[in-house]
């Protein structure tokens, strides 16, 4: 069996800027400018009456979606490393008050939940910030007792993780930045992180140059497996299976644990696969197999070897890592700069594999 041909060559810069109708690549690639915007609106003062502040705890409450992920991939760097608890919840929790901080966020500005959260935070006397549309039920609930990060910087709901990110990123560093140091990056180098990456992933770089489209071609007409080896990067696969969804491509996102369990599986079917052929007839052979699974675990710089030699049973896999071949070094970036490189590398990744086409 043989894969449809792609409908655009990834090498073809100029073909994929002309089948971007829809602007995805301009979209996954402003990444670096939704974390400036919200840079931009903390240096305005909008976090002013949080600064100082020795929270009790600080909780986020979020939507489903990009939200969602966001508030878990950073939790989990962070929530053993800093001064306080930091809480992930559907709901505000009961025992909220004036000690605690709570952070809203969610794309949808009608989804009850977040306009319950909001109400019950503002009227237990907790400071309360909002990254959301400041429209519609939540606009009213919110109504001047909240700090509101509204969107700054257009782009598509799928690629709005890296600015929920630095809404709770900000907030983290306003209350406590002193107490942690370096645990928690400043926004402008996140920003010239993702910028940079943005970079490397342009249409016109060529697939060698270029680990967007690298990663996209390993993907194409491949079974997609994706993991991680701990806690943030495997956050960060679930957003990889999210975002190859949008672009219509069916991927699983699972913990490394459970991926390793399965290689026997995987590698019964690469020998199936093994036997496909281009003269292969579905009436005289019968259906063909399906196409060859390929894992992908994601990882930070650091673990790097480590996380090689647990994945040496799997067969066809790649590591990824935020890395590139520019001569950086990997254990200067710290483990939320490496986590949104990634974010912004995935994102234009599935932008590629839409634009492409086939399987």
């Amino acid at each position: 069996m043989t894969a449809p041909t792609p409908l655009v060559d990834l090498d073809d810069g100029d073909a994929l800027v002309a089948a971007d109708t829809e602007g995805v690549l301009r979209s996954a690639a402003m990444g670096g400018a939704q974390i400036r915007a919200t840079r931009s609106a903390v240096e305005e003062g909008a976090l002013e009456r949080l600064q100082g502040l020795r929270p009790r705890s600080v909780v986020v409450v979020t939507g489903a979606g990009r939200a969602s992920r966001g508030a878990a991939i950073l939790t989990a760097v962070l929530a053993e490393r800093i001064g306080f608890p930091l809480v992930r919840a559907t709901r505000t929790p009961v025992w909220v008050g004036p000690l605690d901080v709570v952070v809203v966020a969610g794309d949808d500005a009608g989804d009850p939940r977040l306009v319950q959260a909001i109400d019950a935070a503002v009227r237990r006397g907790a400071e309360v910030v909002v990254a959301a549309p400041d429209e519609g039920p939540l606009q009213a609930a919110a109504a001047g007792r909240v700090v509101m990060f509204a969107p700054r910087v257009r782009a598509l709901t799928r690629h709005g993780l890296l600015r929920y990110f630095a809404v709770l990123l900000a907030v983290l560093r306003v209350v406590g930045s002193e107490r942690w140091g370096d645990e928690v990056p400043d926004l402008e180098q996140i920003a010239e992180a993702v910028d940079g990456e943005a970079l490397r992933d342009r249409p016109n770089s060529e697939v060698f140059h270029n680990p967007a489209k690298s990663l996209a071609s390993r993907m194409q007409g491949r079974r997609i497996v994706l993991t991680g080896d701990t806690e943030s990067t495997v956050e960060l696969a679930r957003h990889g299976a999210e975002a190859l969804l949008h672009a219509g491509r069916v991927a699983t996102a699972s913990e490394l644990p459970d991926v390793l369990s399965a290689a026997g599986t995987f590698r019964v079917d690469q020998a199936l696969s093994a036997h496909d052929s281009i003269f292969h007839d579905p009436e005289l052979d019968g259906p063909p197999s399906a196409s060859p699974v390929r894992t992908f675990v994601l990882s930070a710089d650091a673990d790097r070897m480590l996380v090689e030699r647990r994945i040496a049973a799997l067969g066809d896999v790649d590591l990824v890592v935020a890395s590139s071949d520019e001569g950086q070094v990997p254990s200067q970036r710290p483990e939320l700069e490496q986590a949104a490189v990634l974010v912004g590398r995935l994102d234009m990744t599935a932008a590629y594999l839409q634009l492409i086409g086939g399987i």
